[in-house]
């Protein structure tokens, strides 16, 4: 009687770490193309990505650059001091978008212009993503708080 308990129980513990380990794999499977690292224009200067890869960038609108085409059209320059990259966006922009002001865009990069997908604005007087004030810090152009100082907001 009491190794058809253990065998019942080591059949259980059996079924469920391979149910554990394939859950795992498809979950990380299913993120392979989810998950986007944030990069600065220099970085994204100095090291391009592939033009399948799809990150996100951040920086300052560079100022004087902000060019509107036809209909939902638009092309700029995000820059972190050092460098800066040009985007290309199809679609509305956040209405609080605007020149040396704080972005983050969604995209690839193909031929050396940041195809965006999504771009992100600040949302008030003194939000910046903590990414784009550690870039920013890290190249000398941020003059705000310590952003290691700050609150972390998905808390």
């Amino acid at each position: 009687m009491k190794s058809l308990k253990k065998t019942r129980r080591i059949q259980i513990i059996s079924v469920a770490a391979v149910a554990l380990a394939l859950s795992t794999a498809l979950i990380g499977y299913a993120m392979r193309d989810g998950i986007n690292f944030f990069r600065s224009p220099s970085q994204v200067v100095a090291e391009p990505p592939a033009p399948t890869e799809v990150f996100r960038i951040g920086g300052l609108v560079e100022p004087g650059s902000i060019i509107r085409g036809q209909s939902d059209t638009v092309s700029f320059r995000v820059t972190d001091g050092p460098a800066s990259v040009e985007v290309h966006f199809r679609g509305i922009l956040p209405d609080l978008f605007s020149e040396n002001e704080g972005m983050v865009g969604t995209g690839r990069l193909i031929d050396g212009v940041f195809q965006a997908s999504e771009i992100l604005a600040k949302h008030d007087e003194t939000y910046m993503p903590r990414e784009v004030m550690e870039a920013l810090q890290a190249q000398g152009e941020w003059r705000g708080p310590d952003p290691q100082s700050l609150p972390d907001p998905q808390s």
